[in-house]
């Protein structure tokens, strides 16, 4: 899939934005990012819905999937390890090929300049790991993983001895039933990930907003509570939102290429504060 990067220009109105961005990114005292599923498209994951949706294309997972997971997780296992579902085939042949973008390398160096001191996902992808984000909270889980559902410890899944005639398997280290770590439908956000997620906004006074329109919650709650508190919120995005409005800056365009500027910029400006 091409990314919205390849046809896109960028204007002299928008670097002047990103400069903006900059200056405001540059003087936050503790910045922070949010990210969505717009970034993820610049590395080839398509969204769920809408035209050329995985789901469009292949199906929803089912809404009550959680419930089914604790009804029957043997089941759910058996279905994990030999998928028969199209749009999960579809989902793990597309998660499996994603590589980390050119926005996905711009917050991990923004957070190693110490200008990012984490990043909120509520993407499944892995990509802002591959691209080295230490300080990550996946809000919806790393479909890499796979967690325990009674003391929440993930694990690589190496770590865990999956016997397909012994499902499902347990945790290591308390014995609890593991599933993966990816949220299913109707699944509570994992409590552990979620206070840490509250912790990083009440310190935070500037967010980046990048390829989502916040309109889900519990995520929507976390750039209003920083602008209620007098902090910024910086959106970048390839179109407008829901919170276009409300946002101190809005960047429009492909992820990628504003933050790969943003951090060239902030750079810039890091610089002269030395000189």
């Amino acid at each position: 899939m091409p990314t919205a990067t390849s046809d896109f220009e960028l204007t002299a109105a928008l670097d002047d934005e990103i400069g903006r961005a900059a200056v405001v990114l540059s003087a936050a005292r503790r910045p922070m990012a949010l990210t969505g599923a717009g970034l993820s498209v610049e590395s080839g994951i398509p969204p769920f819905r809408g035209p050329g949706g995985l789901w469009t294309k292949y199906g929803e997972p089912p809404l009550d999937g959680y419930q089914r997971f604790v009804a029957d997780p043997a089941a759910a296992w058996r279905e994990r390890l030999n998928p028969t579902a199209p749009w999960a085939t579809a989902l793990r042949r597309t998660l499996a090929a994603a590589k980390p973008n050119a926005g996905h390398r711009a917050l991990a160096e923004l957070e190693r300049l110490d200008r990012c001191a984490s990043v909120i996902t509520q993407n499944v992808d892995d990509l802002h790991g591959q691209a080295g984000t230490r300080s990550l909270l996946e809000i919806h889980g790393n479909h890499r993983l796979l967690r325990c559902m009674a003391c929440m410890q993930r694990y690589a899944p190496d770590e865990i001895q999956v016997d397909p005639t012994d499902l499902p398997p347990h945790c290591p280290g308390c014995g609890g039933i593991v599933k993966g770590d990816t949220v299913h439908f109707g699944e509570p956000i994992p409590s552990d990930v979620l206070r840490r997620c509250y912790r990083e906004v009440e310190q935070s006074d500037c967010m980046l907003l990048v390829g989502t329109s916040a309109t889900v919650y519990p995520a929507a709650d976390f750039p209003v509570e920083i602008l209620r508190r007098g902090g910024s919120v910086i959106e970048v995005n390839a179109d407008a939102s829901e919170f276009t409005a409300h946002a101190t800056l809005s960047l429009r365009g492909p992820a990628g290429m504003i933050l790969e500027r943003l951090l060239q910029l902030v750079i810039e400006a890091s610089r002269g504060k030395r000189t």
